[in-house]
């Protein structure tokens, strides 16, 4: 072991200097190498980002991976009850839905049901159907003049819900969840329905099925949140000024939906427990979000490409280094020679050309990382704004031992060809030298 540790220790020592005694072709193939481990660096760093991409409409409309999904089915006091456990919890958000028409009274609604306003569809169904116990439902809607007033879906938050759907900010401000809540309600719009407002100009009245009274709300901001309809995001207590709860429970605009941390184990047994006490014992609904679960076709796919791809560059850095190895070699035979006529072994003599590709291939690796961690960091500051995958993305680790691998695979790829030369080189040539 000493044995073999001395002369892997010789060939380190031998091969650097070699490296230094032959900075131009040193040179050379690092050029020629880097290019092929940076298309590694930029393959897999590229990879990682075409995922958050995949999946960005994911997070968006369902939440990020490992998030509790959790619906409860709609009945006689589940408004009640969702709020009364979320209470207080900072790893899970409720999240309650209803319908809501903005604008003139006693009009029918420019998109009546919701409707996108670019005519793609969608929507929610007929504008706020009021329906009896029996089941007879009517349109409250019927035989009114059409208005300037918007319909749209609103979500009542008990909590920041950007920790489970992270919601891009595109202009003004997010709900803010401390302090008292407001008589008039603070709405964010999406993206959907900030263009109907910009289309329209509407009086600021909201009325919704169930309310108590019509409200003034005011609109604080607009976010991207993937979806193509108009919906709007409230604080659930300033909604709860205006209608009781139990009105935000109405299975005619959805069933409750609970987002939870993946640790919130006890929050989900407690909420089956109170479920399960109202007599129904099957209508809690657990979901845990997996991207990959969802997409595994186009997530397999993509990484074939990128690996494939990887392959292909780290190749090409291969044959350039393996082109320079070898024509150093053949400059180098008689100094070969000499060396195993003074003793040198075979494998020694082997290990030195491998340890000069290794340490380039290295070297190479480490500057290839580099240059991706500035390109990454400067397409973020420049691209940030304008494509949200690019904000705030930090280098992945991936993509550095990705680096760190490929120099050294390519080292060895590109020196195990030369390195077998290098120790067949016969004694007697330096006899001819």
């Amino acid at each position: 072991m000493m044995r073999l540790s001395g002369r892997f220790r010789s060939a380190l020592i031998i091969g650097g200097q070699g490296i230094r005694a032959r900075k131009l072709r040193t040179f050379l193939s690092m050029i020629s190498l880097f290019l092929g481990v940076l298309g590694v660096v930029a393959a897999q760093a590229g990879q990682v980002i075409a995922y958050r991409a995949l999946v960005a409409s994911t997070e968006l409309t369902m939440g990020v991976d490992g998030t509790q999904q959790i619906y409860v089915q709609s009945a006689e006091n589940t408004g009640r009850l969702v709020m009364e456990t979320v209470a207080g919890r900072d790893d899970a958000v409720a999240l309650l839905g209803t319908n809501a028409i903005i604008g003139e009274p006693n009009v029918r609604p420019i998109n009546e049901g919701g409707a996108p306003f670019d005519g793609s569809g969608g929507g929610w169904g007929p504008s706020m159907t009021q329906c009896d116990a029996q089941g007879n439902c009517v349109d409250p809607n019927e035989g009114k003049p059409s208005g300037q007033a918007i319909e749209l879906r609103v979500v009542a938050l008990t909590g920041d819900v950007r920790q489970f759907r992270p919601l891009h900010l595109r202009s003004g401000q997010w709900l803010d969840f401390e302090g008292a809540p407001s008589m008039a309600p603070r709405l964010v719009l999406n993206e959907a329905a900030a263009k109907g407002f910009a289309m329209y100009q509407v009086p600021a009245e909201m009325r919704f099925q169930g309310a108590t009274a019509n409200s003034t709300p005011r609109i604080t901001g607009v976010v991207d949140d993937g979806n193509s309809s108009p919906q709007a995001y409230v604080r659930s207590d300033e909604l709860l000024n205006w209608m009781p709860v139990d009105a935000l429970a109405n299975p005619m605009f959805g069933s409750p939906e609970l987002l939870a941390a993946p640790t919130a184990t006890d929050f989900i047994d407690t909420l089956r427990k109170k479920v399960s006490a109202l007599g129904d014992h099957d209508s809690l609904y657990v979901n845990t979000i997996r991207a990959e679960d969802m997409m595994p076709g186009e997530i397999q796919m993509m990484r074939w490409v990128f690996l494939g791809v990887s392959i292909l560059v780290l190749l090409i850095g291969s044959a350039g280094i393996l082109n320079v190895g070898l024509a150093t070699v053949g400059e180098r035979i008689e100094e070969f020679a000499l060396r195993r006529a003074v003793g040198t072994p075979r494998l020694l003599l082997a290990g030195i050309v491998l340890a000069e590709t290794l340490l380039t291939g290295l070297l190479t690796a480490v500057a290839a990382i580099g240059a991706g961690i500035a390109g990454l960091a400067a397409a973020g500051r420049l691209f940030g704004d304008r494509h949200p995958m690019l904000a705030n993305v930090t280098f992945p680790w991936e993509a550095g031992v990705a680096g760190v691998a490929a120099g050294l695979i390519a080292g060895v790829l590109g020196g195990l060809v030369p390195a077998a030369r290098a120790a067949r080189i016969p004694i007697a040539t330096v006899m001819r030298a």
